[in-house]
């Protein structure tokens, strides 16, 4: 077994740690803020974007920034900001970044971080990753942030939610159906409305590190718009949740790319998540396309816990950033 498999076999009972965690002290730092600055790289961007709409549906002002952006407002803060800093490793170099100018500045801070990263203000999550394909930090940075926003008056993430929800990634570990699923000649396609194309970036991810597939995940107007033109039958379509656009141009979409004869395939979260709310919906998702990124490595011969090799590990490219030069660190 892989250790990618191990991870993301682990993430059930992770969600349930975190539907127990005592999170009321990051949350009352928050409720104070005028404005929720969120940062995350990589993985963690997409746990801030999802973030975001989790606290805006809890009334609060938090928008997410990642890497130069987080620089460019730790320059100028405003009064009544407070910093969210997303970050597994507690070494991500433009979050550790923002975080000290936020300290330096009195900006108050609270963190996510994975477990003994020594941050005084992390609300921890879980142990290190054993795999360089990122999974079990994602989905409980995202449980709790849900924690977070259910704590400050949001309807997304009561502990009974979360335990829902790791009951829905039982169901999928057990059950992926992923055969259907066919490995792409050229390149994939994923696509999604609202936060279902915020995981369709997250699953692309993960399809990239683990499979070393050349995919991209998108907002499905932003498909539209140019993104599809240069697909062919060489590559692959995976259309995430259509039944949740509104607007119908998802599943349009996907009935278009039939018809220019791209492989078409249709996700949904699995039958666990149908009473879930949307973005705690993503993580049985995300989790299915976690287990599609080992199954597309396993038939491609890859190894999934190894992403990052030669140039692009040099540790110069991964300490860009740090006060004190660390070396390279995963998001």
């Amino acid at each position: 077994m892989t250790a990618l498999l191990r991870m993301i076999h682990a993430q059930a009972d992770a969600l349930d740690h975190v539907a127990g965690q005592d999170v009321s002290a990051a949350a009352e730092r928050l409720r104070a803020a005028r404005r929720v600055i969120v940062v995350g790289t990589g993985t963690s961007q997409h746990a801030a974007e999802l973030g975001v709409l989790l606290l805006e549906q809890a009334g609060l002002d938090a928008r997410w920034y990642s890497g130069a952006h987080a620089a460019r407002w730790a320059a100028a803060p405003r009064e009544g900001d407070v910093l969210l800093v997303i970050t597994h490793t507690a070494e991500t170099a433009y979050a550790v970044r923002a975080r000290a100018a936020a300290l330096a500045l009195g900006v108050p801070v609270v963190s996510l971080t994975g477990r003994g990263k020594g941050w005084p203000e992390a609300v921890e999550t879980v142990t290190g990753e054993e795999s360089e394909t990122y999974t079990v930090s994602y989905t409980s940075a995202l449980g709790v942030l849900a924690r977070l926003a259910h704590h400050l008056g949001g309807p997304e993430g009561s502990p009974e939610q979360l335990r829902q929800t790791a009951e829905a990634v039982r169901a999928v570990c057990a059950a992926p159906g992923l055969e259907a699923v066919p490995v792409p000649a050229r390149s994939l396609a994923l696509i999604g409305c609202g936060p279902w194309g915020v995981t369709a970036r997250e699953g692309a991810l993960k399809i990239r590190e683990a499979a070393r597939i050349l995919a991209e995940g998108f907002e499905s107007d932003r498909f539209l718009h140019g993104a599809a033109v240069p697909l062919t039958a060489a590559d692959g379509l995976l259309v995430l949740e259509p039944s949740a656009d509104v607007d119908g141009l998802t599943a349009a979409l996907g009935e278009a790319a039939g018809r220019e004869s791209i492989p078409v395939t249709t996700l949904a979260a699995g039958p666990g998540a149908a009473t879930l709310p949307p973005v705690l919906a993503q993580i049985p998702l995300t989790v299915r396309l976690q287990l599609l990124a080992e199954r597309f490595a396993a038939l491609r011969h890859q190894d999934p816990d190894v992403a990052i090799v030669g140039a692009w590990a040099e540790s110069a490219l991964w300490a860009t950033g740090l006060p004190d030069e660390a070396g390279r660190a995963a998001a």
